[in-house]
């Protein structure tokens, strides 16, 4: 019991807090990177710009068939031969930017594919230019689609933000490993703390998912309208 209170002292959980910190730092930063790179990967993928759209899914395939780790090699102790030397949370985000943009644009040309074909071609039919049908009828569709399987996936980008602590991220991992490695007595204690903070996070993302989920199909029938008001205004 001693142990347990030891390792929960006041000062190891405000260590703890801090690498919590970094760990989502790193992970909000890799999302918003990830998810926008990754939706115009995926557009691309999708509309099959001659030459562009064959390069980027070769690159694609690249990317999501390499160890994520590797890419955080590369990141941290390659770049800095080309004249970029990022500090260790930078290296991380671009890593993981690079490696989640990837896994996006898979999801992103699969939640589009799963569209109907009959759609792009009623919004056609109605007067609407390729990109107009494609903004604002097919992508409202799919990002309904694509939400929990990208969630799932930015889900574990936070959890894979612990594999930067072998370039010395800061992170919650790192600190956790600091503290026991001080005192061997606390590790099964850091471990317990380790799952609860984890769990936290992740859950909090599902949860996000379960209320973008809700939010989208209740206002599924607005956007119907809001599609068709376009659509007319596109036809004059």
């Amino acid at each position: 019991m001693l142990t347990i209170l030891g390792a929960y002292s006041w000062i190891n959980i405000r260590f703890l807090l801090e690498g919590a910190w970094v760990t989502i730092l790193v992970s909000v930063l890799s999302i918003i990177l990830s998810y926008i790179f990754g939706l115009i990967l995926g557009v691309i993928r999708y509309v099959q710009i001659k030459y562009v759209s064959a390069i980027v899914g070769f690159l694609i395939d690249i990317i999501r068939n390499l160890p994520l780790i590797l890419i955080i090699f590369f990141t941290y102790f390659g770049l800095p031969n080309i004249g970029f030397k990022p500090d260790p949370i930078w290296a991380s985000v671009i890593a993981m930017a690079v490696f989640e943009s990837a896994m996006v644009a898979e999801i992103v040309r699969a939640g589009i594919n799963s569209i109907p074909v009959g759609q792009m071609e009623g919004a056609r039919s109605t007067g609407m230019s390729y990109w107009q049908a494609l903004r604002y009828i097919i992508l409202p569709q799919a990002v309904k689609n694509m939400i929990p399987a990208i969630v799932s996936q930015f889900i574990s980008l936070v959890k894979d933000t612990s594999l930067a602590t072998i370039i010395v991220l800061p992170d919650l991992m790192n600190h956790a490993q600091i503290i026991y490695g001080q005192n061997t007595n606390y590790t099964i204690p850091m471990f317990l703390a380790l799952a609860v903070m984890y769990f936290i996070v992740c859950y909090s993302l599902s949860l996000l998912s379960q209320y973008l989920e809700h939010r989208i199909g209740s206002s599924k029938k607005k956007g119907a309208d809001e599609a068709e008001i376009v659509a007319q205004e596109a036809q004059r």
